[in-house]
């Protein structure tokens, strides 16, 4: 694309914000609610793309947008205007962490700061977010970038200093190093000659971003001298790209549910009724910030290479305004053999500054789906494409909805990756990054409130610290077959060692509530092994998402419910097992953040939770061989 002059070397992306609100437009940008996932993804996807050669990037990435960004607009409140209130504690143990991860991990050229404020500082001016932490405690190499237009928003819309040339004097010299839009650009120089700005200031932010682009090769001579110089529009689009979308898509779609109507037989389900707003849609699929795709296969255009069909779209869009249309599907859903309901949401309803109000299917989706489900002959299958989660307790609870799958925005290949999972090519593998919460849960927590711990009548969020009922739960995910662990090698106790020259200064401090800061432990000794057996006991071959999680010992106020510490997905053919190793490391994984924001080691039992096994690992603290 660089090459045919289609595009730059630096890409804004990934979107590591955590899906904290379930009803966030921008949600379907996101790895999911959990931060160990979002850290892992981000870190994962950074590498991917930069695929550093020494300190040669093939393309830079920035992860984005730093911190605590995910309201776009709601209810008269819009993230140019919002001040989000966030504890030291929500701050270390949720909203950073993936950004770290990129950070530390990743080794990211550039971090993309947001346009919200925090406790009322513009991320893009505050010098402890951009100076002091991602720079100064993770030590980030690149450069920091604005959202775009976001200081001139801090100026225009926030009113955070009198005049523009405060503005740019307060970004450079928070950390800022690019604007993203010409407010910089306008108002710098004058910033610079009325002393507001160090010609300094400027220099170190120029330095930072030419040096990306130093680290780019783009002061290496022509581009076809140079590694990559010579890919072009014909390595765009290739067999072997087009069969990873759809492997992607594949390994993405979610088995919400089956009452054993799935998978589809060839032989027996010969005529499906293909109904719904999203049954025969292609640019939907791509979600949003996407490029422009090779081609593509509609969930109509992949059901049909596996029977005839009868397609009825039920509603013209999603919004599915009026019912004109149920009766026609209705007469299809009663013609054939079986039924697929491809309903949900599209970027008019979920959107880059489009949150949503509620959780429900739009308009009267829902009676399509129970009018269909009771006109079918045969077996009803509901496939839903969506970004965020949809509150569809009436289908899980109805059993003529015999099936529920969720695609997400599959991509380009999505209809092909449906249809394999439908007719069993494909044995679905994916589990839910998010809570798919009840639609009472929204009236309960205003996208404003930024706690993620419950408090009075608040019920806090995500899987780490909401207890209330759900729809689905986080890491929720069916298969064709069914899977079985067993533990070959579990450590059962594990001794911190402590830094001698801490107790040398009689600082005891590091024990109290008997959890020791991570900063006063050896890390680097502090990590155990689990083999864990995954074995296949069903009767066809099987993707299997091993997830791991802990609870810190009880009697921990900080501590959430529990917490992932690891996954690892593994095949299985049917019938054999699989021996997977977890390396569990106490400092990242069975840490919990006070209210200080102090990542500390709870000391005594943490469970261990492998599925349906649960596992206890004690841990003790102990300084050179004495137990404390």
């Amino acid at each position: 694309m660089y090459n045919g002059g289609m595009a730059g070397l630096t890409y804004w992306s990934p979107n590591v914000n955590i899906f904290r609100d379930p009803r966030w437009g921008r949600g379907q940008e996101t790895p999911g609610e959990d931060p160990v996932l979002a850290g892992k993804y981000a870190a994962n996807y950074v590498r991917g793309l930069q695929s550093p050669t020494g300190i040669r990037l093939k393309v830079a990435a920035c992860c984005k947008h730093y911190t605590a960004y995910d309201l776009d607009n709601w209810n008269g409140v819009d993230r140019y205007h919002f001040n989000a209130r966030v504890s030291k504690q929500d701050l270390a143990d949720t909203y950073d962490v993936p950004f770290k991860s990129c950070v530390v991990e990743g080794k990211v050229a550039s971090v993309m700061c947001s346009y919200n404020q925090v406790n009322g500082k513009p991320t893009c001016a505050d010098p402890d977010l951009l100076k002091g932490t991602i720079r100064g405690q993770w030590g980030l190499s690149g450069y920091i970038v604005s959202d775009c237009d976001s200081v001139g928003v801090m100026y225009d819309t926030q009113h955070f200093t009198a005049t523009p040339e405060e503005s740019a004097a307060a970004a450079i010299k928070a950390g800022l190093d690019l604007d993203c839009g010409p407010f910089l650009a306008i108002h710098t120089d004058l910033a610079v000659r009325r002393g507001l700005l160090a010609e300094a200031d400027v220099d170190l932010a120029l330095a930072n971003t030419i040096t990306i682009q130093m680290r780019l090769g783009m002061f290496d001579g022509e581009p076809s001298a140079q590694p990559y110089g010579n890919l072009g529009p014909r390595d765009v689009c290739t067999p072997a790209h087009q069969q990873l979308a759809l492997e992607a898509a594949r390994q993405g779609i979610v088995l919400l549910k089956n009452s054993g109507s799935l998978p589809l037989s060839t032989a027996r389900h010969r005529t499906v009724a293909v109904i719904g707003p999203n049954s025969d849609v292609t640019v939907t699929m791509i979600g949003n910030y996407a490029g422009v795709a090779c081609g593509y296969t509609s969930p109509l255009q992949g059901i049909s290479r596996y029977a005839r069909t009868i397609h009825q779209a039920g509603c013209s869009d999603v919004a599915c305004d009026t019912n004109k249309l149920f009766g026609a599907a209705e007469v299809a859903a009663h013609e054939a053999d079986a039924t697929v309901l491809v309903m949900g949401l599209d970027q008019s309803i979920e959107a880059e500054f489009r949150d949503r109000v509620g959780l429900l299917l739009p308009g009267r989706q829902q009676e399509l789906v129970s009018r269909v489900a009771r006109a079918s002959r045969g077996p009803t299958v509901l496939v839903l494409m969506s970004g965020g989660p949809i509150d569809v307790s009436f289908a899980k609870n109805d059993p003529r909805v015999s099936a529920i799958i969720w695609a997400g925005y599959p991509g380009q290949a999505g209809g092909t990756a449906i249809a394999d999972v439908l007719f069993g090519t494909t044995n679905p593998g994916g589990k839910l990054p998010m809570t798919w919460y009840p639609q009472d849960y929204v009236a309960k927590v205003p996208m404003t409130n930024m706690g993620m711990r419950p408090s009075r009548a608040y019920p806090g969020r995500t899987y780490r610290f909401y207890k209330g009922p759900v729809v689905f739960p986080f890491g929720h995910g069916l298969s064709y077959t069914s899977f079985k662990h067993s533990l070959a090698l579990a450590p059962t106790d594990l001794s911190v060692l402590l830094d001698t020259n801490l107790f040398a200064t009689k600082n005891y401090s590091t024990l109290s509530s008997n959890a020791i800061r991570v900063k006063h432990a050896k890390c680097h000794s502090l990590s155990s092994l689990f083999h864990i057996d995954v074995e296949n006991t069903g009767n066809m071959d099987g993707t299997h998402t091993l997830l791991v999680f802990s609870t810190p010992p009880a009697g921990q106020k900080w501590s959430p419910n529990k917490q992932l510490i690891g996954f690892h997905r593994v095949h299985v053919i049917a019938g054999s097992k699989q021996r997977v190793k977890i390396n569990i490391h106490a400092c990242k994984h069975l840490s919990v953040v006070d209210e200080f924001g102090i990542r500390r080691i709870p000391m005594g039992s943490h469970s261990l939770h492998i599925g349906d096994l649960k596992h206890s690992i004690s841990l003790q603290a102990n300084l050179e061989g004495i137990k404390v």
